[in-house]
């Protein structure tokens, strides 16, 4: 069945290019020629979606197969979504308007927590069953990847196999049984059992959950002997010669990064104890300059855009960066293209770097302090200081530039209010740099702005054990800083505490959460990363009638020797190893990065990248 999308539905609703397809660049195959389909859902709207560079480039190389046919799904947003159920159209791909649930495997990408219950209205779109024991062979498989699936346990009992690494390495393995288990017909399990033994899979219903009477887990274990009792992360040992796409979709609409993206590396030398993206994503590993020069030429030829964005964790850190924006400028300046530079560290600010790089277009600047005072950025391991800070500053203010944006957490463990009230003074500090800069020199309407988000404590970190500040002191903390801010030139925004709560729960929960997370869903709550959706009371409500305590997964210290939820998850990186950096921060002792020295943490089993430099 092929759903009919009509000029009249489109018409009513906002933004109607969100539904329609048939971009530039996007991929048109016979299906009767197609043995697997795989829709791809990114679990927000369009823009956001198709602004996700692993979308971009699962999408191309499934669809390099000549055996497979990848679509892409998006939620619908609130309006379409009461036209569709009006009509009775279920969920549909973009690319030939099929439902979903036609498909053989439908795979979420998990970047953020909070889009939990998109993921369940999407499978209720699309008349899939929301539990995966209740799914039949005329269901399609339901897997998820992804950074929220190092820590899979509050989405196990609706996720059909879970994708622990890179998807590139992971996928193409997966579809290779699928398209053996098809010709074989045999049972649904028989395919679950088939991949389990796939590095880089897990499948929930294979394990058993066992718990405490205090509410801790015991133990998770695998059903049989046959089944994995750890899963081991995947990853790409050698990025240059790994599938990255040539061509990208070039939306009818403005998306939130329309721009090429060009990933320079994965991973991170630094080891910030706060993000997980450092961790799970270790060890670091670079494409060269040549293959990204090359890609750059090719990604512009094939969609037109004006502006190239340098992707990464920490762009600064790229080895050969002078030498590849020396490149990139040679080529594209003449193309009057733009290079956008994030992501840059404030102790390796480099402004003729910045001013090259954004000769065609000037933007703002990014820097992130992340703490107001040396004792607490030597605590979360930020390897900066101050004067890194106020150099930059000076250094970007000298060269016209006059707008900043700084960025902090509260809430870090071992946080006092001197280190939040430092938060304001740091900023007064880049008013002085600025004030410091003859007049003839700098731009001129100064404009800084704070901003603070609530620390959020993550899986596979050192302050994984650590509890998250209550909303109350959150709050507290916040008008206390905002009593602070008194300099015209600066202004303060935070990020909402409650939103932030929720994210501990579900980033640090277990399968207990799945009845949460359904009865929340049921109450009304989708899209709750967007303000005007987020219905905080409904939430409430939620956790009261499942009887499950917030508090016990936000706001509770965990013993080194608890048993966590994703303890049967390997990233390569020791329990050891984040007890010692957990120490190290109650101690306020400083861990070098990966190009200084190597700690120890133990990814040099994946033997590659920086490991092996």
């Amino acid at each position: 069945m092929i759903n009919k999308i009509s000029d009249e539905i489109l018409l009513s609703v906002e933004k109607p290019s969100r539904y329609t397809g048939n971009e530039w660049n996007s991929v048109n195959k016979d299906i009767s020629d197609i043995k697997i389909r795989f829709a791809f859902c990114f679990p927000d709207v369009y823009e956001v979606g198709m602004s996700h560079l692993g979308m971009k480039i699962l999408y191309h190389l499934i669809n390099k197969r000549n055996d497979s046919y990848c679509e892409r799904v998006f939620v619908p947003w609130v309006d379409m979504e009461s036209r569709m159920r009006e009509k009775s159209i279920p969920l549909f791909a973009l690319e030939t308007k099929s439902p979903v649930k036609d498909f053989d495997i439908l795979g979420f990408t998990l970047q953020y927590e909070m889009s939990y219950t998109n993921i369940l209205n999407a499978l209720d779109l699309s008349d899939i069953p929301l539990m995966s024991s209740e799914r039949t062979k005329d269901h399609p498989f339901v897997c998820a990847g992804g950074p929220c699936a190092y820590n899979p346990e509050p989405l196990a009992e609706f996720i059909d196999f879970f994708i622990i690494g890179e998807g590139e390495e992971v996928l193409p393995d997966v579809l290779d049984i699928y398209a053996l288990w098809k010709d074989q017909n045999t049972s649904r399990e028989d395919f679950l059992e088939k991949i389990s033994n796939i590095e880089g899979v897990y499948v929930p219903s294979l394990y058993d959950v066992k718990y405490k009477e205090d509410g801790t887990l015991e133990k998770i274990v695998p059903k049989k002997k046959d089944y994995p009792a750890v899963i081991k992360k995947r990853i790409i040992k050698d990025l240059d010669n790994t599938f990255y796409p040539e061509e990208i979709i070039v939306p009818f609409t403005d998306i939130v990064h329309d721009r090429v993206m060009l990933e320079l590396f994965r991973g991170c030398i630094r080891g910030c104890r706060f993000c997980q993206a450092g961790f799970i994503y270790r060890p670091v590993r670079e494409r060269s300059t040549q293959k990204l020069s090359d890609t750059a030429k090719k990604l512009i030829d094939s969609s037109g855009y004006n502006e190239i964005s340098l992707t990464s964790l920490s762009t600064s850190d790229f080895t050969d960066l002078p030498d590849l924006t020396d490149k990139l400028i040679e080529e594209m300046e003449k193309r009057k293209v733009n290079l956008s530079l994030p992501s840059l560290r404030i102790d390796s600010f480099s402004l003729d770097l910045m001013e090259k790089a954004q000769k065609v277009r000037k933007s703002g600047l990014t820097f992130a302090p992340e703490a107001g005072t040396q004792r607490l950025r030597d605590v979360i391991n930020k390897g900066v200081t101050e004067e890194d800070l106020i150099k930059s500053a000076t250094l970007a203010f000298s060269g016209g530039w006059n707008g900043v944006k700084l960025y902090f957490m509260i809430g870090l463990p071992t946080e006092t209010m001197e280190d939040v009230e430092g938060i304001a003074d740091l900023g007064n500090k880049v008013v002085d740099a600025y004030m410091s800069v003859p007049k003839e020199k700098r731009g001129k309407g100064l404009n800084v702005t704070i901003s603070t988000s609530s620390f959020v404590p993550k899986p596979f970190t050192p302050f994984q054990w650590e509890p998250q500040n209550s909303i109350e002191t959150f709050t507290e903390k916040q008008k206390a800083l905002k009593s602070k801010i008194k300099n015209k030139h600066i202004s303060y925004n935070w990020h909402d505490s409650k939103l932030s709560l929720l994210e501990a729960v579900f980033a640090r929960g277990d399968r207990r959460l799945c009845k949460v997370l359904v009865k929340a869903w049921e109450k009304g709550c989708k899209f709750d990363a967007w303000g005007e959706h987020f219905k905080f009371n409904a939430w409430m409500e939620a956790f009261i009638e499942s009887e499950v305590d917030l508090a016990f997964y936000a706001n509770r210290k965990r013993n080194y020797d608890e048993v966590l939820p994703w303890d049967h998850i390997d990233i390569g990186v020791s329990k050891d190893f984040f007890i010692n950096e957990m120490e190290k921060a109650k101690a306020g002792e400083l861990t070098a990065n990966c190009r200084a020295g190597c700690s120890g943490c133990g990814v040099a089993v994946f033997e590659g990248g920086v490991c092996v430099e």
